[in-house]
């Protein structure tokens, strides 16, 4: 399940030896509503090898300012707690499978 970051916690939520896709999201953001069941069953399937963190971006201001986010959804890839990737915007779960793939 994924876990929900906060302004406080947003830090540690990325250590981890996993590929960890963070989520930037808002409940009145309709393509984020289109992703993020993608993103739960992905994460689902790949347990084990990722974590998910969902940063709403209402709720967690200072961290989506941090990282720029100006368009959402905005996924961003972290490996030990570095960005190795981004996307915008909602895709099809086949292509978030292979962005995730090309990241492990």
């Amino acid at each position: 399940m994924a876990k929900v970051a906060t302004n406080n916690n947003f830090a540690e939520l990325l250590q981890s030896e996993k590929l960890v896709v963070v989520d930037f999201w808002a409940t009145w953001c309709g393509p984020c509503r289109m992703l993020s069941p993608i993103l739960d069953e992905v994460e689902e399937e790949m347990a084990g090898k990722i974590e998910v963190v969902k940063v709403n971006v209402d709720d967690a201001d200072e961290v989506a300012a941090q990282y720029r986010i100006m368009s959402i959804p905005t996924l961003l890839f972290f490996k030990g707690g570095q960005i190795v990737d981004k996307t915008v915007g909602a895709m099809p779960k086949n292509v978030l499978v292979d962005k995730i793939n090309a990241n492990l």
